[in-house]
């Protein structure tokens, strides 16, 4: 049986006061004009998920403006162990908390054993030739949904850094400094690693397709971590000389006002295979092309590595591929035996996937 979600509840979520769906296994293909609410109940689904969503946005931000309710999303996945229910919701401070079956979840990632998230959205369209903190968060992202702590150990090192870059401002108490900075190496080599190890195992399953002319193939590669000298291959070692760097250059970073070395300085690097060319300089349809394959090949990896197919949230996807491309893209969603989401604003962009969806119409956040 494929793992779907059948039933999706949402309350006070964005521009929907209380929505629901039922659903069976196949594809969910939503339409209906800009701004009706698409987008918003992918994001719904997105927060079922560690980290914030498609968006990125703060939780406070979910709420229904105007309403009195919390916003909430609840959701019924079907796996091979039965039902289960996750649901998530806002919390006075404006944080989130998670249930699983009735109780409360151990930890935000506790949700990752029932269902993992992937997402395209247009604002990623321009992706590969736009800032490195956007290829640096899609990586995280990607790395998430194979290490479902990889997301909070983002979150705590940027943290920590911002606390760093204030006690140098201040000319704080260097052990205090000193304590900070080896949280931050603790931290710092474990997102590295995380990163290097899933871009291996990622890049790895991508040569394997370089023959497939559905989608072009990528080739990755990271930055390089330190200016100078190798990166050494145990946690240890590099939480080592992350702290011993980071003690080295206080005084270069009090004069920049920020913090010059570390794994948020690093950049994702893509190359179209085929053409063997940065993937920065293909036309439009080329990146997105290129981005599309990344997805899929990464949905791959992860069925692979953890035994869970992630959902697919595609927003406006089909608009700018032609009808080849579509049905391709069909075809590989078939392949992956997920339940995929995908919104556009006409019908018929969707058409070559016959029965294989449920086409539920959107308008001004009401449903069907």
């Amino acid at each position: 049986m494929i793992r779907h979600i059948s039933r999706l509840r949402l309350t006070a979520f964005r521009n929907y006061t209380s929505a629901a769906l039922d659903l069976d296994e196949r594809h969910v293909v939503l339409t209906g004009p800009n701004g009706s609410g698409k987008t918003n109940l992918l994001e719904a689904i997105s927060v079922l998920s560690p980290g914030r969503g498609l968006r990125g946005a703060s939780f406070e931000t979910l709420q229904q403006h105007g309403s009195d309710h919390g916003w909430a999303v609840a959701a019924t996945v079907e796996t091979g162990d039965g039902p289960s229910d996750i649901g998530t919701g806002a919390t006075p401070d404006g944080g989130r908390r998670v249930r699983i079956n009735g109780a409360n979840a151990r930890s935000i990632e506790a949700m990752s054993d029932y269902l993992r998230v992937l997402w395209l959205t247009p604002a990623m369209d321009g992706l590969f030739s736009g800032p490195a903190g956007e290829r640096r968060r899609f990586l995280d992202r990607l790395v998430t949904t194979l290490i479902p702590s990889h997301s909070a150990a983002v979150g705590d090192f940027e943290k920590l850094m911002r606390q760093r870059n204030k006690l140098l401002e201040e000319e704080g108490d260097p052990r205090w400094l000193s304590a900070v900075e080896a949280q931050m190496a603790e931290l710092g080599a474990s997102i590295h690693l995380n990163r290097t190890d899933s871009l291996q195992h990622l890049q790895a399953l991508v040569s394997e397709s370089l023959d497939d002319g559905s989608f072009p193939a990528a080739e990755l590669a990271l930055t390089p971590l330190f200016d100078t000298g190798p990166v050494p291959e145990t946690s240890a070692a590099l939480e080592s000389l992350m702290a011993q760097r980071w003690h080295a250059l206080r005084l270069l970073d009090r004069a920049a006002g920020r913090t010059t070395l570390g794994p948020h300085r690093v950049d994702l690097e893509v190359m179209h295979a085929q053409k063997r060319m940065p993937a920065a300089l293909g036309s439009t349809g080329e990146q997105k092309a290129l981005l599309i394959g990344l997805i899929l090949a990464h949905a791959r990896l992860v069925r692979l590595r953890t035994g869970i197919v992630p959902f697919l949230l595609l927003d406006e996807i089909a608009a700018h591929l032609d009808p080849d491309r579509r049905r391709a893209l069909f075809s590989a969603l078939d392949g992956l035996e997920t339940q995929c989401f995908l919104t556009g604003t006409d019908a018929v962009l969707f058409e070559a996937l016959e029965d294989r969806a449920q086409r539920i119409p959107v308008r001004d956040g009401r449903l069907g």
